[in-house]
């Protein structure tokens, strides 16, 4: 089928109101190929962000790429992730992004880069149950205990391989700083990663990512979960550990730099439990490589710590650590802003 000529599909995307855990929301406006994109708008009432009185809210274009999944027939097709604001052009409470820009530009100097990690769990879109469980089964609908599936291959164990690879492939074709994906501990769970890249361009990316994640898991006819403990029992749960440096600690001597980072995070353990993700104490239990989410340590090559430092940077002296405890699920524009605050103030 050809397209009509001259104009595009643009996808607009944007974050709710649902809480504990934002949803991702999108619809389509057709635009001349050559036009700006434009401010665009939605019913707030419908989606946890206003009353159906006063319901209209303003969705402002920040970031755009390629459409990966619309690219024949028509184009140049965009992927147009939006913040939300109020009709007066105020960013709207729900408007997590807009609290990172300031925090950004105040400590724009400091050079501060994000690397996140990513985990999901591809599931049974009728029943919620692990995709891939039934699959791996050592007797009924249990699979063999975890151990084999991390970074596996083979059938059986690298379950939802194709819809991990599908969306791989989607991100780097919409252009995203996509720098890796594994199988994880768990059958069904994989992780992708985004960065390195500042703290603005690794939020917006992972909102778009995810956003594409869903999409084409629709593709599968599975679901992906960011639930935090997707599964009960001996299982892994989902996390975003969240790499990050200043220009400093990336420099020779950072050592003392990281150090000091990581001493800063412990001051404000609680603050940041508290803001990395629903029902974090489901799954920062003390096991599963997690510290307790009552408990904060740091410590060299220590997945069960709370911030890790990774042994080739204590070897180098210089470098980025890991923060462990955010979970599958979190904001990352909370994430990002966090950690900026407490490591640069």
């Amino acid at each position: 089928m050809e397209g009509v000529m001259g104009v595009c599909k643009a996808e607009y995307i944007w974050i709710d109101g649902t809480e504990p855990t934002p949803q991702l929301r999108s619809k389509t406006k057709i635009l001349n190929e050559d036009k700006e994109v434009p401010i665009w708008g939605f019913d707030g009432s419908s989606t946890n962000q206003a009353e159906g009185h006063n319901s209209d809210c303003v969705l402002n274009p920040i970031f755009i790429c390629k459409d990966p999944i619309r690219r024949t027939g028509w184009g140049p097709n965009k992927l147009v992730l939006c913040e939300v604001l109020n009709t007066d052009m105020t960013p709207h409470k729900s408007n997590k992004r807009a609290e990172l820009v300031g925090v950004y530009e105040k400590f724009k100097y400091a050079d501060v880069w994000f690397g996140m990690e990513q985990e999901y769990t591809f599931v049974n879109r009728w029943n919620s149950k692990p995709y891939g469980f039934e699959y791996c089964v050592k007797s009924g609908y249990d699979p063999a205990p975890q151990g084999p599936y991390y970074c596996s291959v083979g059938a059986g164990l690298a379950v939802g391989r194709e819809i991990a690879e599908n969306h791989l492939d989607a991100c780097l074709n919409a252009g995203l700083n996509i720098s890796g994906i594994n199988a994880e501990v768990m059958p069904g769970q994989w992780e992708f990663q985004v960065g390195p890249v500042n703290a603005i361009e690794v939020s917006d990316q992972l909102w778009v990512a995810r956003w594409l994640l869903h999409r084409i898991s629709e593709n599968h006819g599975v679901a992906a979960s960011f639930e935090p403990k997707p599964a009960e029992g001996d299982w892994n749960g989902a996390g975003c550990h969240t790499n990050f440096s200043t220009r400093a600690m990336r420099e020779t001597g950072g050592a003392y730099h990281y150090v000091q980072a990581a001493e800063a995070l412990g001051e404000r353990a609680k603050l940041h439990v508290e803001n990395y993700g629903a029902d974090i104490e489901k799954r920062l239990t003390g096991d599963h490589e997690t510290c307790p989410h009552t408990e904060y340590k740091y410590g060299i090559s220590d997945r069960g710590a709370s911030v890790r430092i990774p042994w080739q940077v204590a070897k180098n002296g210089c470098g980025y650590i890991e923060d462990r405890r955010p979970n599958a699920n979190c904001d990352p524009y909370v994430v990002t802003r966090l950690i900026t605050e407490t490591i640069c103030t």
